[in-house]
């Protein structure tokens, strides 16, 4: 029954992914060009908070955990597994109040209605992988405006998405030049749980009844740790808790 279930519910989800996009684009740009940010931003708020809970036609439940734990008006650097194109959302959803930012590549700049919109004009930034100088550059560019406005960026450290549910190794990289360019920032490891059994079949047919599970770990103040360390501190607590 929930594979049927799966399959007829899959493409409504995805109507609502699809319209949501459309909707939102216009009033992106509109809210931009009158109101600026704190108006467009709760716009992409309600925009991402739409893609998490429209999941819940396909009977996913969502579950954040932690986040009373989550200082405001601080600096964060948010470290989290990855596996799908919904961990945005979900990120977004959970520390809103801290403004999210995001390292994203390059390629997501153009094509895609209210997420390359959001992305070029939020604050996140787009690191072409084939520069590294640059992407560097470009993650400290990040953390300084993080630092200046106490706001939050989020790493992916596998680099890129798990196609088959195992979280790859963590690289320290990003993580280091964040904390280098936001002195003040704190660190939360967040453990994204049930993507991957979600999406296993990849955008179709998604799973039903699933349980997305978002957990925010205490904040971890950085200043004297070994950034080598620290991510690998962070990836393990984040396979703890996803049982891997």
């Amino acid at each position: 029954m929930k594979k049927l279930l799966s399959y007829l519910l899959t493409p409504i989800y995805w109507l609502i992914f699809g319209i949501l996009l459309l909707v939102f684009h216009p009033i992106q740009i509109v809210t931009r060009w009158i109101w600026g940010y704190p108006v467009r931003k709760r716009m992409v708020d309600g925009l991402n908070f739409g893609l998490l809970y429209g999941l819940q036609v396909l009977g996913t439940r969502i579950t954040y955990r932690g986040m009373e734990k989550i200082p405001l008006n601080r600096p964060l650097i948010i470290v989290a597994n990855h596996s799908s194109t919904i961990d945005i959302p979900a990120v977004i959803v959970g520390f809103r109040k801290n403004h999210p930012k995001f390292i994203s590549k390059i390629e997501l700049a153009k094509g895609i209605p209210s997420i390359s919109y959001n992305l070029r004009h939020g604050g996140s930034v787009l690191i072409d992988r084939k520069n590294p100088r640059k992407a560097v550059k470009d993650i400290l560019t990040l953390g300084k405006h993080i630092e200046a406005n106490n706001y939050a960026a989020c790493i992916f450290p596998e680099g890129t998405r798990s196609r088959d549910g195992k979280i790859k190794h963590f690289m320290p990289a990003g993580i280091a030049s964040l904390i280098k360019s936001s002195p003040s920032a704190l660190v939360v490891p967040f453990a994204i749980d049930g993507m991957y059994e979600l999406m296993k079949n990849g955008s179709y047919p998604m799973t039903f009844g699933v349980h997305l599970k978002m957990t925010a770990f205490d904040p971890i103040d950085p200043k004297g740790m070994d950034h080598t360390e620290l991510a690998q501190k962070i990836e393990d607590m984040i396979r703890k808790e996803l049982g891997r």
